[in-house]
């Protein structure tokens, strides 16, 4: 017995909740170092605000996947934990932006900050069990499918929510102009809570269309089998389990942690220090000019540019597939993260923010393989009893480089870059192209190459 090969609009479904996650996710990334700054953080401390993001997903990841492994119940396995993740992401959404209304017991950058923290905190909780899902539901040669339609979702949201600002004040009026009661656009609180209400509706259609296979079916299909017998009966799984899980991980998944710590190395400085970066070396604004019409709107270009990249990613998700056919998936994620690299580090020389365009085109290539490309290559290296755990593990590897450029970010713009951002996005891209290189080590059992 096999599982059933599911049908496009079946795995479409299944995964139209990511969507939803990263639309919010995509606010958030384009945002939150512009209204921390709002608040009054520095440009050096932009990184230490956003080491909360990384700390959630080290700490929530694992035990989210520890537990929806040994979940069944009315609602399902995933389905209770990325519905409770969204409901939970959606308060945090509405309330950052408008930090302010609670002044009277905090500083609203600490609100904003907590606000950032409960996002956080909720992205993970919704976003693992969906790519735990993939593997629970999809048969071995529908994965990496499977995990191309997930990219192609997580790219059309983040379009959506990355151009929100700017289409509601170039389209509707709304200004971009800071308020006199919080210093917030009013374009920015709309946006967020547009974000809030799409990231629930998404969440229930996923919800209410898909169906989880039940432990005992999982237990009976073929391919589960023969991975339980090649790598042994599994005892009761306990939460300590995850310590002994992450001593034993595959060969592949170490191979792999050493790509994924270098792609989101960079990546993380890219999403914290973009808009400092385009607010001084393309529109010349000091570091201190916050609150400017100007860095309003370069606020609301860098949403604009991360749309294009996310925008890309869309359409490069359906051609990898058919790419690692003919190359195989090591040399296609290698080769994405290549053009990557070369996109960030475009960015010190382009000569007006138009051209930025151009550098986010090739940052898609790498967005769309980092969201596809190791989730494939790992499905089918692990454990099936051991699928959410060790995608919740695997998450280590994503948030261990984002704490250390948390970490040594802010020092090194202000110490090492002279307080000039551009640089930190320079870094990133290194940090890319040494990733790909480490991409042609990885052994993919799947791999035609």
């Amino acid at each position: 017995m096999e599982k059933r090969k599911l049908g496009f609009w079946e795995i479409w479904n299944m995964s139209f909740g990511f969507l939803g996650i990263q639309m919010g996710f995509a606010l958030q990334n384009a945002n939150a170092s512009r209204i921390l700054q709002i608040f009054g953080a520095d440009v050096h401390e932009l990184s230490w605000f956003w080491i909360i993001a990384p700390l959630m997903g080290l700490i929530v990841q694992p035990l989210i996947g520890h537990y929806s492994d040994n979940t069944w119940g009315r609602f399902g396995r995933r389905k209770p934990y990325f519905l409770t993740g969204a409901l939970l992401a959606s308060i945090g959404l509405v309330l950052m932006p408008q930090a302010e209304i609670f002044i009277a017991f905090m500083p609203a950058l600490w609100v904003g900050a907590g606000m950032l923290m409960i996002m956080d905190a909720s992205f993970n909780i919704a976003m693992e069990p969906f790519r735990a899902l993939v593997g629970d539901n999809l048969r071995a040669d529908q994965h990496t499918l499977g995990f191309s339609v997930q990219t192609a979702l997580i790219g059309i949201g983040a379009v959506v929510g990355s151009w929100l600002p700017y289409v509601l004040n170039e389209w509707f009026g709304i200004s971009n102009l800071p308020t006199e009661e919080s210093g917030i656009p009013d374009n920015l609180i709309y946006s967020f809570i547009i974000g809030a209400l799409v990231l629930i509706g998404t969440i229930l259609i996923t919800v209410v269309t898909t169906k989880e296979y039940s432990p005992e079916e999982l237990a009976q299909f073929r391919d589960e089998k023969e991975h339980l017998e090649a790598m042994g009966e599994e005892k009761e799984s306990k939460l300590s389990d995850i310590f002994s899980d992450f001593a034993k991980m595959p060969a592949t998944m170490r191979q792999l942690s050493w790509v994924q710590f270098f792609s989101w190395f960079g990546l993380f400085g890219m999403w914290v220090f973009t808009t400092p970066a385009i607010a001084q070396h393309i529109y010349g604004l000091s570091v201190s000019d916050t609150k400017s019409p100007e860095f309003q709107s370069a606020g609301d270009w860098v949403g604009i540019i991360f749309g294009v990249y996310n925008f890309v990613s869309a359409i490069v998700a359906f051609l990898l597939p058919y790419i690692a056919k003919q190359i195989g998936r090591r040399k296609t994620h290698a080769l994405s993260l290549v053009l990557g690299g070369i996109g960030l580090i475009s960015m010190y020389f382009m000569p007006n923010k138009e051209a930025l365009i151009i550098s986010m085109v090739l940052v898609g290539f790498a967005w769309a393989s980092i969201l596809a490309m190791p989730y494939a290559i790992l499905a089918g290296s692990i454990h099936p009893k051991k699928m959410g755990v060790y995608m919740g593990i695997f998450n280590f590897f994503i948030v261990i480089p984002q704490i250390i450029n948390a970490l040594i970010g802010g020092p090194l713009v202000k110490y090492v870059y002279g307080d000039h951002a551009i640089y930190a996005l320079v870094m990133s891209g290194v940090s890319f192209l040494i990733a790909a290189y480490l991409a042609l080590k990885v052994k993919d059992s799947k791999d035609i190459n």
